[in-house]
């Protein structure tokens, strides 16, 4: 994308790699990825914002791309808590005062967590997949056998095998799920490839493998983190403006799961099915992530 131009800002943990666009006293509006994803989810999302006036800023979370952990020792975790204080670090350090937050599955988390804890950061929330705290306690409770089977890959990775299997065969198990989470997206090779890149950050696998232990607590989380997990644990609302988008044709979370979410928004709120669309909503549907965001300025 030749508008957006790559920076680096350095938080506690982490130096962060984004993508920023648009006019630097735009409106702020940061675009989260999720796992396996990375920015290039939000090319054509960034283009018409940036012509609406806004400001866009599209993280590497950690584990992904050119964002690295600073310190050696620093433990590699991908709980839930260290995305959404990733988050509020990227904030401060763009001394941000209020921000419009978009994400799906990894970055969904991050910006509904940091939408909940600290809602003056938050000037409105686009979350795809609806309510994405996770229930670690409640994690114990088995579904559905059709939701367990789509969550195999949750389960291959609790295993030291799972851990072999996504460090020998990361570009294959990733493309896979891609196939998988949006049957109906017939993506290209290059478009893969130019995402896939960014499963060669050396943390990738340790992040990724501690992240769905972690959720159904079979891994100890960050000490310096315990505060953050506990007020999630509460399952807070969230009381920001709020749309929730959901893909119809999600082959991982289908948009029944997100039904009954808007018990846990408190301020204004809309949900809306995205007919055809499968879990990279902002790849797949950019439009309606646009609609979206702007219809929260």
């Amino acid at each position: 994308m030749a508008m957006a131009t790559l920076k680096h800002l350095r938080t506690a943990a982490l130096d962060i790699a984004y993508e920023e666009s648009g006019a630097p006293d735009g409106i702020p509006v940061v675009l989260l990825h999720g796992f396996p994803y990375d920015v290039r989810a939000y090319d054509d999302v960034v283009p018409p914002l940036v012509a609406a006036g806004y400001r866009t800023l599209v993280p590497y979370l950690r584990g992904f791309g050119p964002t690295r952990l600073i310190a050696a020792t620093a433990m590699k975790t991908g709980q839930q808590a260290a995305l959404a204080d990733d988050l509020l670090g990227f904030l401060d350090g763009l001394a941000l005062p209020g921000a419009v937050l978009a994400g799906y599955d990894w970055g969904g988390r991050a910006a509904c967590i940091v939408a909940a804890l600290w809602p003056e950061r938050v000037r409105g929330l686009v979350s795809v997949g609806g309510y994405n705290l996770q229930d670690i306690a409640g994690s114990v409770v088995p579904l559905a056998p059709e939701q367990e089977h789509r969550f195999w890959y949750q389960y291959y990775f609790h295993g030291e095998r799972g851990r072999a299997g996504l460090t020998a065969n990361r570009h294959a198990l990733c493309r896979l799920l891609w196939t998988l989470w949006s049957p109906g997206w017939a993506f290209t090779e290059a478009t893969y490839a130019a995402t896939a890149a960014s499963f060669d950050n050396p943390d990738f696998v340790d992040v990724v493998i501690h992240s769905y232990r972690h959720r159904f607590g079979y891994a100890a989380g960050d000490p310096d983190l315990a505060d953050i997990e506990h007020r999630v644990a509460a399952q807070p609302a969230i009381a920001v403006p709020t749309v929730v988008l959901d893909g119809d044709d999600d082959g991982v979370g289908p948009a029944e799961m997100s039904a009954e979410d808007g018990r846990h928004f408190t301020g204004r709120y809309r949900r809306e099915v995205i007919a055809g669309a499968g879990h990279n909503l902002p790849q797949e549907a950019p439009d309606a992530v646009v609609k979206a965001i702007c219809s929260l300025l």
